[in-house]
């Protein structure tokens, strides 16, 4: 009777753990361009100290991710593991019961309310996902080409000018890479990663939010002002060119310049076979003080419907202990860990991006924090009115008062 109550125990355990095994959790995301690192660091640090959990990476293009991930949801196939939009895109995830309350995880302790912000309610009470990183705002630029045309980094506005004017008469390279097919870009890597310098960061930020501020008042539409001088630097057929065409005359040596967020960077670490400098947006005029967009980026969270809550929690917990942020920082360089515990940045492209906190003032993407919450939706509008003006089809003017008419026609204090 022993040895069958051992032999049926045994048994019992065997098919536990065979059960643990099978376990998969599948993780929702639009950083397509990290698929590799996942794969390669990620995951296997992950399932060593987890056997009974495997992790499959299922990521979206970035421009399809939101209505690939809601039209999954709805159906009920998403995966176990979302990865997290910050504000308002994922609270009304949250606010639908998409995404499972994380107030009990262990590991949020880990982040301060700063940190927590971009995916917790608006009463501070109920975090939704975990912070995994924050990305800044700049220009990446192959010091090759600036080497030979004998250039330094633009400081102000008007020397940037000069250094794009040059290349181009040049003729020998594309002076910026990038295109307005994709529309985000247009609005991610050139409204919102220049116009901090204009709007002044957060004081400008926070004043559309309590209504001081509009997005048609002169210091919004001097930044559509700019854009619009960019399809002159940006290559014959910009109008055609997707994300990944930009990535690719970028890294194949084509073109000097890419408006950029330092995610760029470890894939372009890869790809690039000359040595690459950044520069911070360069300011108004010399003197003035310098703003980036230290963007609080990418969060990750747990489906609501999640067939292996206890196992997705597991894993979430791991994302936010300093385990996670260690690898997360170098293996990913460009996206710089949330965590109140410091991590040393080793890679010199993305630790010149972080030494920029040092010298701006820092702030967050204008459209993010409730502002995109209503229809139409700013965010989207955004990228419209941003391509728009770069192709020259909309004026500066003309798309700074629809930007505001649309933000006014539902949020009541803008009334």
């Amino acid at each position: 009777m022993t040895k069958t109550l051992k032999g049926a125990l045994l048994l019992s355990v065997l098919a536990c753990a065979a059960h643990a095994e099978d376990v998969t959790l599948t993780i929702e995301s639009w950083r397509n361009d990290d698929l590799k690192i996942w794969q390669d660091e990620i995951i296997p640090a992950f399932e060593a100290e987890h056997p009974g959990i495997t992790l499959k990476f299922t990521p979206s293009a970035p421009a399809e991710y939101n209505a690939i991930l809601n039209s999954k949801l709805d159906a009920g196939s998403a995966g176990d593991i979302i990865t997290c939009r910050p504000f308002d895109a994922s609270l009304a995830l949250y606010d639908g019961g998409k995404l499972a309350d994380l107030s009990d995880l262990p590991g949020m302790a880990n982040f301060s309310d700063v940190a927590k912000s971009a995916w917790i309610t608006d009463d501070g009470q109920h975090p939704f996902c975990v912070p995994m990183g924050a990305v800044i705002h700049g220009f990446i630029y192959n010091k090759e080409i600036f080497a030979e045309l004998g250039l330094e980094e633009p400081k102000t506005v008007a020397e940037f000018h000069d250094v794009l004017a040059k290349i181009k008469e040049d003729g020998s390279y594309i002076p910026m890479a990038m295109g307005t097919n994709d529309q985000w870009e247009a609005a991610t890597m050139g409204y919102q990663n220049i116009g901090p310098t204009y709007w002044k960061g957060e004081e400008g930020r926070t004043g559309l939010i309590e209504g001081k501020a509009k997005l048609d008042d002169p210091a919004f539409t001097e930044v559509l002002s700019e854009l619009a001088t960019w399809g002159d630097y940006m290559g014959d057929g910009f109008e055609a060119q997707t994300y990944p065409d930009s990535q690719n005359l970028f890294t194949l040596g084509r073109a000097a310049i890419y408006p950029a967020g330092s995610w760029e960077v470890s894939g372009f670490n890869g790809l690039a076979d000359f040595e690459m400098g950044a520069f911070p947006p360069p300011v108004k005029a010399e003197g003035d003080t310098c703003y980036i967009s230290d963007h609080t980026d990418i969060g990750i969270g747990m489906n609501a419907a999640s067939a292996h809550p206890e196992e997705a929690k597991v894993f979430l917990d791991w994302v936010a202990s300093p385990e996670f942020s260690k690898i997360f920082a170098n293996a990913l360089p460009g996206f710089y860990p949330l965590a109140s515990e410091p991590v040393e940045i080793t890679d010199p492209l993305a630790a010149e991006f972080a030494s920029w906190r040092d010298e701006c003032q820092s702030t967050i993407r204008s459209s993010y924090q409730i502002l995109s919450r209503g229809t139409p939706n700013l965010e989207n509008e955004l990228w419209n009115a941003s391509a728009n003006v770069i192709r020259g089809t909309e004026s500066p003017e003309d798309a700074a008062k629809r930007l505001q008419e649309g933000l006014s026609s539902w949020y009541d204090k803008q009334k």
